[in-house]
């Protein structure tokens, strides 16, 4: 039955092969667009378990980069049962380098309390250094950096070199090397060092990495934090702080009354539209108490699996939207395959009613038509694979720093048995009309 319908299909080649490349591309196409998410994926995955510890940020801020708390809470943490580090991390966005704006891959400067960097067990940075050195405490307060092999081979440095990052010059003291899109994105200095240069609130940082001793699990540990921190106000930003960093208004930390900027009015009301409107003296008397509202968090305490977490909602929003994409190539490929195999069966009308003639059933002429169509698809699928497997091993090796895509081998896998059954429920409707045709009215028709 097989060489009977690949003959039958090497019998009519242009149009075999037209029906063949639609479905190639359609699955190609597949193949690329799904495994940009399964890149992201891995790419978080790896990133995040490199990650063991905890990350104190403002809450409602989506990364440290958007958030600011107070300097001074470092010591109280310090003192929870089960932690062994707490890090202080200023971050910030390195927006011109070498005197070119930077838009994509993004680099942040990351600010470091470097005596607690050190006394960490476990360092991304430290464990990643591949030439040079770390930074050490004879550099709090200057213009030392540590920065990526990728930023460094963009910008053509070495050691020893001075790099300018926001129109400051810095000397590059040692390179490193994680392997994440997501963490070889960072030019490393001393925290102090930011704050000299009058880049940052004296008085806040980005928020605190918590490094815990292994005495108790990390969620734990997480609800101990949040329950000290639970009653605390911020004195050195807010939400409004993304505004500032946008260039809109001052920097947080700033309380100058006389403040005029979008930032200022913007606080101001919103502070006015959370404020009570009604005095005490102005209530009825015999209104009951109103009870205290609890008071909600000023932060958030998350470890690797709430980013991954987080991520994957993401992600399977991404999944549908591909999936909307995917289905549209496919849905004219399969329509090219019902139209080569309607054609195919509309042409050899005759030949079926010689077959029923001389004995075939209808389920020999369905099981033949359907063999030609599955055909096609798994040679569309086979093909369509390779080549998205191809391009994504093009693409990541023409642009290692930018771009993580993976076609896992499930992918693949899937991608060819989809194509095969797509294909074969394209000669579905072909191979049900013709096995209904009795041998003299195939014959008549034909």
């Amino acid at each position: 039955m097989w060489k009977f319908a690949l003959r039958n299909l090497l019998s009519r080649p242009a149009r075999s092969a037209l029906s063949l490349l639609g479905l190639t591309v359609a699955i190609a196409g597949m193949v690329g667009l799904f495994s940009v998410a399964r890149g992201l994926e891995q790419t978080f995955d790896r990133s995040f378990k490199s990650i063991p510890g905890l990350i104190v940020m403002q809450a409602g801020a989506p990364i440290p980069l958007f958030s600011r708390l107070p300097k001074d809470w470092k010591s109280d943490m310090e003192r929870v049962p089960g932690v062994h580090v707490v890090a202080p991390e200023v971050w910030m966005r390195a927006n011109i380098i070498e005197e070119k704006p930077v838009m994509a891959p993004p680099r942040f400067l990351f600010g470091v309390d470097i005596p607690s960097r050190i006394k960490l067990r476990k360092g991304v940075y430290t464990e990643s250094m591949i030439e040079g050195r770390f930074l050490k405490p004879d550099d709090v307060g200057e213009r030392k950096i540590v920065i990526s092999r990728q930023i460094a081979e963009e910008h053509h440095k070495k050691i020893g070199d001075t790099l300018s990052v926001n129109g400051i010059e810095f000397e590059v003291v040692g390179l490193y090397h994680v392997g994440s899109l997501l963490l070889d994105i960072a030019i490393l200095v001393d925290a102090d060092a930011l704050r000299q240069l009058g880049w940052f609130d004296p008085q806040a940082v980005s928020g605190f990495y918590i490094e815990p001793d292994g005495s108790v699990s990390n969620e734990e540990l997480a609800r101990r934090v949040k329950e000290l921190l639970q009653d605390r106000t911020l004195t050195t930003g807010s939400p409004m702080s993304l505004l500032a960093l946008a260039g809109l208004g001052q920097p947080s930390g700033s309380n100058k009354p006389e403040s005029k900027s979008v930032v200022a009015w913007l606080a101001n009301t919103f502070a006015g539209a959370n404020s009570e409107t009604a005095s005490p003296e102005t209530e009825p008397t015999s209104a009951p108490p109103k009870a205290k509202p609890k008071t909600p968090s000023p932060v958030e305490v998350r470890n690797a699996s709430d980013f991954s977490d987080r991520f994957k909602e993401l992600s399977e929003d991404l999944n549908l939207i591909l999936a909307l994409l995917t289905g549209i190539g496919m849905t004219i490929a399969v329509l090219s395959i019902v139209n080569t195999m309607l054609m195919s069966v509309t042409e050899r009308v005759i030949e079926f009613g010689i077959l029923k003639a001389n004995g075939w059933s209808p389920w020999d002429v369905l099981k033949l038509i359907t063999v030609e169509s599955a055909s096609l698809g798994l040679g569309g699928g086979a093909l369509g694979a390779a080549i998205g497997w191809t391009v994504t091993v093009v693409v990541n090796a023409r642009w290692p720093d930018r771009v993580n895509l993976f076609a896992s081998p499930g992918l693949l896998a899937f991608s060819v048995v989809f194509s095969t059954v797509v294909g074969l429920l394209g000669g579905l409707y072909p191979a049900v009309w013709a096995m209904r045709l009795s041998p003299m009215e195939a014959i008549r028709r034909g």
